[in-house]
């Protein structure tokens, strides 16, 4: 019976489970959705409710509780700034688990955990990155172009050396 146990192990030891739900924890507060297991999601949850429920505080004491919990400087900045804000006013449910399907490989179940009202941010990330490709792919059409009309050019001019 599972009385008074109120952990999943995650088949990880103590550290390993620690470190693992940290880095989810801080990756899903910068990338506002991530992949996972559902049990890794739900494993994750009050996690991060807890570091929200921080941010809404938004005081030093909570600021340096969430600094020793997540892995990075940034998350701890986004956390303050912009999720703090975002969730002022609600009152718990954060978050939103979307079961998707299995993974290819080992065929384990996946899920996106994902901040709600984050539609707005992944939709402008997603434009971003499709501005950023055709950017790329414009330079590097340029460029072959360049290269192509500098190979034709000497090539010509050798061929008018030979006549002369």
């Amino acid at each position: 019976m599972r009385h008074r146990i109120a952990t999943k192990k995650l088949g990880r030891n103590t550290s390993h489970r620690r470190a693992l739900l940290r880095n989810l924890v801080t990756s899903l507060i910068i990338e506002e959705r991530i992949e996972t297991t559902p049990a890794k999601a739900k494993a994750m949850r009050p996690h991060v409710e807890k570091m929200i429920t921080l941010a809404k505080k938004g005081d030093v004491a909570s600021r340096r509780l969430a600094r020793g919990y997540l892995m990075t400087r940034e998350s701890v900045d986004r956390l303050f700034e912009n999720l703090g804000p975002r969730f002022g006013d609600r009152n718990g449910g954060y978050l939103r688990i979307i079961h998707t399907g299995w993974r290819t490989g080992d065929g384990a179940e996946t899920c996106f955990i994902e901040l709600v009202g984050s539609e707005k941010v992944i939709e402008a990330k997603r434009a971003k990155r499709a501005a950023t490709r055709t950017k790329r792919q414009e330079e590097i059409r340029k460029r072959m172009e360049e290269e192509q009309q500098a190979a034709a050019e000497p090539a010509g001019g050798e061929e008018e050396k030979e006549k002369k």
